[in-house]
């Protein structure tokens, strides 16, 4: 099987999408978590609606405050496992190619998976977890709207309670020793939910298929064939598409977050901040983001109707973009932002396979104009391989350690080291904030450590582990994480983020602005503001 080393937090879809963190959705109404009580109520009210995006922000914000409150934990538990079942029967692929397996099939792909997970994830895993957590899948999908209106249509509501008691009572937690014992066990789940409910058998191997990775980190996770593609076109930096970065705004469409440069939206003059209604005549105002990205694929050369609404203008503007392959270039603006002093500025927006060639073909380009300090902008940017990272940062640091990683297997615990050959000697500004993740975790990390250059910015997001890509039968693929990352220090910020040298707080307004790709407003950004003071008031820059 073939693995690839991955940070994606954000994986761009193949009609351009970024599948943003849960921590970027609207923020609740801090009245909502005022007590304990209140905060448990609210939740299961939003669960009760359906609302899990809104319940997991809910649960997630309550437990700052009650992080020891069990209902708050596993009220976020239950809401993030229904928010992933829900997606994944809004996924066309999950049910054109997985949910018509043959049963023998999704049993081999259920002890793939399971094999995956004992073999290389990066602590040791029980069988009896694996299962356990499937289990739990297949409890919280009989209580899944979309999972009953899928498969149990007409089934008796007062069934389908009976036979989640029966899983409650005698399958929770069960002891299971060995690959055969899990095969087993939801044999005889398959056999009794065909019984008592007329459920078909690939439907429950299905939710210990995807349930599996319930009892690992939220990084791991299987991969639809839709998913597995989409993230594969990440790493490749292109898809066939629109260029779009969107998320569901309900009673509204889907919010345009961002426009790649040089895409079919970009021409046609789509801006973040507007939201598109309609896409070929369906009404999308109500749509999940999955939904929406289903109805925007499409063959390569094909056409869309987007009805597009600027919040600057009410009426609904009809838009036509022809689908074509878009690159996802990582470095979106490299350019000169104050000639005088020889500032360059280096916009990027991940670390994927043509990451290192375009960064060195953008310092080329400013050197040539000039260039004698750079600002290095790594806001926003998810992540991607780790060995694009270690390659661009490799320009910057001449000797010593640049990122270690360590695993449960020995082929996981590595060292990657500078080389002094096409170093480039020029003072650094780093720009990060509480999106900058992973990859570029990576890269700033190093440069604390090497005292390379100031960071500037907010603290950054805090992941610091490797994920590889295993590819699995019928296109699909299982993501786990294996190692964990350190700097060249030694250290390890998962779940805390690295802290700038110079923090620059925005306000409420400025932080939910939207920051174009391939766009820079050197007079508005604070951060850049704050840079150029820096640049302006260090002897390592004032000197060259």
């Amino acid at each position: 099987m073939q693995g690839f080393h991955t940070f994606c937090i954000g994986i761009i879809a193949a009609v351009g999408l970024v599948w943003t963190s849960l921590a970027a959705h609207a923020a609740v109404d801090p009245a909502w978590v005022a007590d304990e009580r209140t905060a448990v109520v609210q939740g299961q009210r939003l669960e009760h609606d359906l609302e899990w995006r809104d319940a997991i922000e809910l649960y997630e914000q309550a437990l700052e405050q009650w992080p020891e409150n069990e209902h708050l934990t596993y009220g976020l538990r239950r809401a993030q496992f229904q928010f992933t079942i829900q997606r994944r029967y809004e996924d066309r692929t999950f049910h054109e190619d997985l949910l018509t397996l043959p049963r023998a099939e999704a049993f081999s792909l259920f002890e793939q998976v399971l094999e995956n997970i004992r073999s290389y994830y990066v602590e040791d895993i029980t069988t009896t977890s694996v299962v356990a957590h499937g289990t739990e899948s297949l409890w919280l999908a009989l209580d899944n709207p979309t999972f009953i209106e899928t498969h149990l249509a007409g089934v008796p509501a007062d069934r389908i309670a009976a036979y989640r008691q029966n899983l409650r009572e005698n399958y929770w937690n069960n002891e299971v020793a060995s690959r055969a014992g899990a095969r087993r066990l939801v044999e005889e789940l398959c056999a009794s939910a065909q019984s008592q409910l007329g459920l078909q058998d690939t439907a429950v191997v299905m939710e210990f298929v995807f349930g599996a990775c319930n009892c690992l980190d939220d990084y791991s996770a299987v991969l639809t064939p839709g998913k597995r593609e989409d993230l594969y076109n990440n790493i490749a930096g292109e898809f066939v598409g629109i260029g779009i970065v969107m998320e569901a705004d309900p009673g509204h469409g889907m919010l345009l977050v961002n426009i790649l440069p040089e895409s079919p939206a970009g021409e046609q003059g789509l801006r973040p901040g507007e939201w598109i209604q309609t896409i070929d005549g369906v009404d999308c105002s109500e749509m999940s983001t999955d939904e929406g990205a289903g109805l925007l694929t499409g063959p390569d050369g094909s056409m869309v109707v987007l009805g597009v609404m600027s919040p600057a203008d009410s009426r609904v503007r009809r838009v036509v973009c022809n689908r074509r392959r878009v690159e996802v270039k990582s470095v979106s603006v490299a350019e000169i932002i104050d000639s005088e002093r020889g500032i360059g500025y280096i916009q990027m927006t991940g670390f994927s396979q043509s990451t290192t060639r375009e960064m060195q073909e953008a310092l080329q380009q400013l050197q040539q104009q000039g260039m004698r300090s750079l600002i290095w902008d790594l806001r926003g940017n998810p992540g991607g391989l780790l060995s694009a990272a270690v390659e661009t940062l490799d320009l910057f640091v001449d000797e010593g350690v640049l990122v270690s990683t360590k695993g449960r297997l020995w082929d996981q615990n590595l060292t990657y080291s500078a080389h002094r050959l096409g170093t480039l000697d020029v003072p650094l500004v780093l720009l990060i904030d509480e999106n900058s993740a992973s990859a570029s975790e990576i890269v700033a990390g190093a440069v604390r450590d090497h005292h390379r250059g100031t960071i500037v910015g907010r603290h950054s997001y805090g992941k610091w582990s490797v994920q590889t890509i295993y590819d699995t039968a019928d296109d699909t693929g299982i993501r786990l994480t294996t190692a964990r990352f350190y700097s060249p220090a030694g250290h390890t910020y998962t779940g805390v983020g690295i802290e700038p040298e110079v923090v620059v707080e925005l306000t409420e307004e400025e932080a939910a602005a939207f920051r174009p790709m391939g766009e820079v407003d050197v007079a508005g950004d604070r951060d850049i503001q704050a840079a150029l003071e820096v640049i302006g008031s260090t002897p390592q820059f004032t000197q060259r």
